[in-house]
């Protein structure tokens, strides 16, 4: 099932959609959406190599402007959406903590979230809840969304077509591997914080 819906993906990005479609992934992942955009960032700069650094950007772009939209679901709209985003992902628990660590290192705290797979929304959300600089969230986003995106692009461009066969022949096992990355960023929410 994976590997067809890898092979869907790959088709976006013949189509004038992919782009599209990575946008509004990389934004909505950004402020609520569980899934994050890397999969079709992989699977579009796989497609055109020669348009990574493309991709890569517009991951990033959507990425930010979806963290300036979690941002604003804190600050104005906490109580009656944001709660439910943190409860969505079983972590109120954490939300004092995550309080602590905007008191101790400010919207640093949303660059480690950006570039790992801690899941990024909680933090724009919270980061918007407690009046976290805005101007240092931006800065931290576009710092931390930026590297990660653009070093996907660059591995894949610098690899190219050398790279396809690789993933093709290791999917599943990278799949797994993406996965389990994915389930670490929430549990580390969950019992780290």
């Amino acid at each position: 099932m994976l590997k067809r819906l890898y092979q869907y993906i790959l088709g976006w990005a013949r189509t004038p959609y992919g782009a599209l479609a990575l946008f509004i992934l990389a934004f909505i992942e950004s402020s609520f959406f569980p899934i994050p955009p890397d999969i079709l960032l992989i699977a579009l700069c796989l497609s055109v190599p020669a348009k990574s650094f493309k991709y890569a950007f517009i991951a990033a772009l959507g990425s930010v402007i979806g963290g300036c939209f979690g941002y604003l679901i804190g600050m104005k709209f906490m109580s009656a959406v944001g709660v439910k985003i943190i409860e969505f992902y079983n972590i109120a628990e954490q939300f004092e903590y995550i309080k602590e660590l905007y008191s101790r290192y400010d919207a640093w705290a949303v660059g480690i979230a950006g570039f790992t797979p801690i899941p990024y929304k909680i933090f724009t959300i919270t980061a918007g809840a407690f009046n976290i600089n805005f101007k240092v969230f931006i800065f931290a986003s576009l710092i931390s969304r930026g590297l990660r995106f653009f070093l996907i692009g660059w591995l894949i461009f610098a690899m190219g077509e050398k790279i396809k066969p690789l993933i093709d022949k290791y999917f599943n096992t990278l799949a797994i591997i993406f996965v389990i990355l994915l389930i670490l960023g929430f549990v580390s929410i969950k019992f780290i914080f």
